[in-house]
């Protein structure tokens, strides 16, 4: 990973909405550890038989592709090793095609396989580059055959400019960069004193770069709700530009990926949130004993298992939440939801109902579609004379739902959701999900608004119900509009609670 200084993370993505639960069609393969560990002791090996590094343009670096190139073609991979020349050595990328899936809907996995000069780069970033090949290799031992083509990719010369990434996608042409509709990469997955970030895609935290391209989101959101099922909290991260999503999203390709750290260092509250010490996330980051020894086990076999589920969820295309389901709601059906009795707002309410399409200057403030079949839960259903006829006005909106009696268990909650708004809205304009149990609601998702366009799209969310095991509860949705004057409308569908 090139060195930049770490812009601030904010916001535990499971207390915000923009947290998505992923599709699942068949179950992700458990990525053995110690397949990747070997890899990496492959890469130690070739740094220490070529000078201590794998750097752009010396013999290690060949050495590393040559490797990789010769695991992927063995097992069945349509490789290609790309030359590009910087400076006034030769530098390569390594593009594996698995045979199969439509290829103008192509998932792309990739990372940097190049390491400094200065040691062997174990974590930076022979991590993610042994994690990506491992889960390449289960996809051959296991005939995988997603709806979507999957190409692989290690990239050269990263530590000096992205330099290989852009390569390649600066020799695609229009059609082949939109025939690849999704990007992750992994850069540094095994650091020695963790975190676990995912990149920002919809911008939740509201800091520096802003969201990436449509369907980042659900990349992220895909990622998080696999942290989310083995209880391991996750923040985000900006796409500051500092890997090699860099070239991609530049391009309008939806990105993501994951990221444990590198020359930061974790805070107080991370420690309490992931263990380790106040210290660097990675001491030996572009150093000589960034070796074999400078990894945590425990992170590599985490991460190296989250991009095998997100590669097999993303990649398969349909929309079953993982983990058995225990209760679900599509709204197709009236179940018994009921308004809030106490509800401040004057028009716009909270009901189940047929959504019409409304905008104003060009926003899409409600979606015309529920999420799946006709119905949703929706302030203020009906279209009306103009977008701001039947929006939420004038305070809060609830409704509840029927009885829930919950199993004992790990326990997620699923669901779609959005929050438009227009810029004349205030962060005191909201919409959250909240569990009741007994007469005390507890929120358990939740979205501000900001004075912003913010058009509505539908999003997935996640939330973890464990809490609430054995126990009888309801769900509450409530969005507020708390500001003045401000247009906003809120929707929630397909609700789904599963046990895993």
């Amino acid at each position: 990973m090139r060195f930049l200084p770490i812009i601030g993370v904010a916001g535990l993505i499971a207390t915000g909405l923009a947290v998505a639960t992923p599709a699942q069609a068949a179950a992700a393969p458990d990525i053995p550890v110690a397949n990747v560990k070997a890899h990496l002791s492959q890469f130690q090996s070739i740094a220490t038989a070529n000078g201590g590094n794998r750097a752009h343009g010396r013999p290690g670096y060949l050495a590393s592709v040559t490797y990789v190139k010769n695991l992927l073609d063995a097992a069945g991979f349509t490789t290609t090793q790309q030359s590009f020349t910087y400076n006034g050595a030769t530098g390569y990328n390594l593009i594996a095609d698995w045979p199969g899936g439509d290829t103008s809907d192509t998932l792309m996995i990739g990372g940097h396989l190049d390491s400094v000069a200065s040691g062997p780069g174990i974590n930076d970033n022979g991590s993610g580059s042994a994690g990506i090949l491992e889960v390449a290799l289960q996809v051959s031992r296991s005939n995988f055959q997603p709806d979507r083509h999957l190409r692989f990719a290690w990239w050269g010369a990263e530590e000096l400019g992205l330099r290989g990434s852009r390569a390649y996608v600066n020799s695609l042409s229009a059609a082949q960069k939109a025939a690849i509709t999704g990007y992750l990469n992994f850069d540094m997955i095994g650091s020695p004193n963790p975190g676990y970030f995912l990149y920002d895609g919809d911008d939740s935290d509201g800091t520096g770069s802003g969201p990436g391209p449509t369907g980042s989101a659900q990349i992220e959101s895909t990622l998080a709700a696999y942290f989310t099922s083995i209880g391991v909290p996750t923040r985000g991260t900006d796409f500051d530009g500092r890997s090699d999503y860099g070239p991609f999203i530049a391009a309008g390709i939806p990105a993501g990926g994951i990221f444990t750290g590198a020359e930061g260092t974790k805070t107080s509250a991370q420690v309490q949130l992931w263990g380790g010490t106040t210290s660097r996330f990675d001491p030996c980051y572009h150093a000589s004993c960034d070796t074999i020894t400078n990894i945590n086990d425990t992170a590599l076999d985490r991460n190296s298992d989250a991009i095998a589920y997100a590669v097999w969820t993303l990649a398969d295309g349909t929309t079953t939440p993982p983990g058995t389901p225990v209760w679900s709601d599509d709204l197709e059906t009236a179940t018994g939801w009921t308004a809030g009795a106490a509800d401040t707002a004057t028009a716009g309410r909270f009901e189940r109902g047929d959504p019409a399409a409304t905008s104003s200057s060009g926003v899409t403030t409600q979606l015309g579609t529920a999420a799946g079949g006709t119905y949703a839960l929706v302030t203020g259903a009906t279209a009306g004379a103009s977008a701001g006829a039947n929006d939420l006005d004038g305070g809060i909106s609830t409704i509840t739902s029927p009885a829930i009696t919950l199993p004992t268990g790990t326990l997620t909650l699923n669901l779609s959701w959005y929050l438009a708004h227009l810029n004349n809205a205030t962060s005191a304009d909201y919409l959250r999900v909240r569990v009741v149990s007994g007469t005390t609601p507890a929120t358990v998702l939740t979205q501000s608004a900001s004075a912003a366009n913010k058009a509505a799209v539908w999003t997935t969310a996640t939330a973890n119900l464990s809490a609430y095991a054995g126990q009888t509860i309801r769900l509450q949705v409530e969005a507020a509009d708390a500001g003045t004057a401000s247009l906003v409308e809120a929707a929630v569908d397909n609700l789904v609670i599963t046990r895993s």
